[in-house]
């Protein structure tokens, strides 16, 4: 069960991170962005994007605490190393 969970997590995150980028690059044409203020902007999109994966890796794990039960110092435990694994 915790692999079905956690697959299903990435899957739905790992296309909208390539996706990210894609809509990083289109964002930055749009706007008519080059040289330093592309890379700055491309940076921080791509950093935005990665924050949000992190966020569902961390939902999907904490999903995955809760179906097993677990509470306090143990919870803790199993999310840092679920979101760790994760990674």
């Amino acid at each position: 069960m915790k692999h079905v969970v956690l697959a299903l997590a990435f899957a739905l995150v790992a296309p909208s991170v390539a996706h990210a980028d894609a809509a990083c690059d289109a964002k930055a044409a749009e706007k008519k962005l080059a040289g330093a203020a592309k890379a700055s902007f491309l940076k921080k999109c791509e950093n935005d994007a990665a924050g949000d994966k992190a966020k569902a890796a961390e939902a999907g794990c904490q999903n995955q605490a809760f179906m097993k039960k677990l509470n306090g110092a143990a919870k803790a435990s199993f999310i840092k190393k679920c979101v760790k694994d994760a990674q």
